[in-house]
């Protein structure tokens, strides 16, 4: 069945022909390449074109030649607008500097990238996407042979260098597509039976074929599309509907977000309302999704509505503590805005709990090591160990499937964990703000604190500093960090005492940082 997203409000069409132009022939001066979280994004034009992806990718091959790395470097992105475009330009520069190059002819998911580099197969990877981002954005992201994010001192280098080309492009060296293919320096490669094969070592597709169960998949137009395809046919799922195989770089199709943007976000309700509709209208017992770039997840239930991430980070963990599916792992992971939930499920079942900055990044190390039986971050992220280092849409959708088919409806299971645990009350507040204040509450330290003893009146256990300033109290804890990509404050909070301690909770956060 295809039932392609439709919004209901007024919304924009991109200009992609315009858009195209400003990726090529920007209109303004570029700007300086910058590494956030997870690569450089920006609008396409100054903020992200041409010579971006030219200057990255030169600057990687200039790395890869001084750190004596060799091996294939997987090129590729998600349907954006401007996605395959970057993925040849990369190519290009890349086979010019004499490197082999695996560009597949289909959109790659983010974490296939990451599956490919830990098969072995290639060394790295560029892969030009800009995740969940309105359609007018691009991005480019580098993944070294951990197949995680590359680390900040990795990064830095590559912004350096990719500055010093885009003040140099003559040093930029490049040959066509046609000629590094003669070359052999540029192969096409199939990336989807490896990993969908691969799946069956963790997911019981079984279970999921055989669950009197509907469930509906929606890849948001992103590069999941034939993966879910493939999986539906190699494992048989005669009872899942992919509900719109719909590719539009405008992204047109899908129902705008609460700012009036277009934005491809699996776990906002206002992208994700169609789906939310069918589950409320019994037509699917889960409705399941994941970004354009496949590595965030989403769902809704006929009982739950659209299910938080921070609720289905703690069913995940919890199923798969239980079922024992992650042999060897001692901890789960969270970063610093994710539920503390997680630390009373870890506890119950003597793991250990490790907080991480925000930033998959940071659990590499862990997941390479086994350690995790699942890594997340509220904003939609996990994987497993022995998986990818990347975080993992497809893989959470298809886990998420298998616990509706063995233990039943995600939001009722994670009711038997609140009652099991305790209700924690949690948001998260958008503040609109300017650079010098982020850069002021950026530079605050733990010990800038010392004198607060109390907030909403609990007791103050301690303070964090890492990333923005966290602070824990009895039952509950604040976090304000400043964002990394626009001028806001984001401020979280969490309570396991009530809903009206949650507001008290948001408010003395802000007057802390005045």
């Amino acid at each position: 069945m295809i039932s392609p997203l439709a919004g209901t409000l007024t919304k924009q069409r991109i200009d992609v022909k315009n858009l195209r132009e400003e990726f090529f022939n920007p209109s303004q001066k570029p700007v300086a390449v910058k590494f956030g979280t997870s690569g450089h994004r920006g609008q396409l034009g100054a903020g992200f074109c041409a010579l971006h992806a030219k200057a990255i990718a030169q600057a990687v091959a200039r790395i890869h030649q001084e750190q004596h790395i060799t091996g294939a470097v997987l090129v590729g992105g998600d349907t954006r607008l401007m996605s395959r475009d970057t993925a040849d330009l990369c190519a290009e520069v890349l086979a010019g500097n004499g490197i082999t190059v695996v560009l597949p002819d289909m959109p790659v998911p983010t974490p296939v990238f990451s599956f490919e580099i830990l098969s072995g197969r290639v060394c790295a990877c560029l892969n030009g996407t800009a995740s969940h981002n309105p359609p007018q954005d691009m991005g480019l992201k580098y993944n070294p042979s951990h197949g995680g994010p590359a680390d900040s001192a990795l990064t830095g280098q590559i912004e350096k260098y990719a500055n010093e080309y885009m003040a140099h492009p003559e040093q930029i060296k490049t040959i066509s597509l046609e000629q590094a293919r003669t070359k052999g320096l540029v192969k096409n490669a199939d990336i989807i039976t490896p990993y969908v094969t691969a799946l069956s070592k963790y997911i019981d597709f079984a279970k999921i074929a055989n669950a009197p169960l509907k469930f509906a998949v929606h890849p948001l137009g992103g590069a999941s599309l034939a993966f879910y395809k493939a999986i539906k046919e190699k494992y048989g799922l005669k009872n899942l509907d992919i509900v719109s195989t719909e590719q539009d770089p405008t992204f047109y199709f899908i129902p705008i977000d609460h700012d009036g943007k277009i934005r491809m976000d699996p776990s906002s309700k206002y992208p994700m309302s169609p789906l939310i509709k069918y589950v409320e209208n019994k037509e699917y017992d889960f409705a399941g999704a994941s970004d354009p770039d496949s590595d965030r997840f989403g769902c809704a239930t006929p009982k739950g509505g659209l299910i938080s991430p921070n609720h289905a980070l703690c069913v995940m963990a919890d199923y798969l503590v239980r079922h024992q599916k992650i042999k060897g792992a001692s901890a789960i992971g969270r970063t610093l805005g994710t539920t503390a939930l997680l630390d009373r499920i870890a506890a119950s079942y003597k793991l250990g709990l490790d907080e991480v900055n925000v930033g998959f990044k940071y659990f590499v190390p862990g997941l390479r090591e086994g350690k995790y039986v699942l890594a997340g971050e509220e904003s939609a992220g996990m994987s497993v160990s022995g998986w990818t280092t990347e975080k993992d849409g497809m893989f959470a959708v298809c886990l998420l499937m298998e616990i509706a088919a063995t233990d039943g409806d995600i939001a009722a299971l994670y009711d038997k964990l609140t009652a099991q645990h305790g209700t924690p009350y949690y948001t998260r507040v958008d503040i609109p703000t300017d650079e010098a204040t982020k850069a002021r509450v950026k530079a605050m330290k733990a010990a800038d604190f010392a004198t607060v003893k109390e907030v909403a009146g609990e007791k103050v256990q301690r303070v964090r500093d890492t990333d923005g300033i966290k602070i824990y109290l009895d039952k509950s804890w604040c976090l304000v960090r400043p964002s990394g990509t626009e001028n806001i404050l984001k401020v979280y909070a969490e309570t396991f005492v009530s809903e009206n301690h949650l507001q008290e909770l948001i408010e003395a956060a802000q007057k802390l940082l005045k």
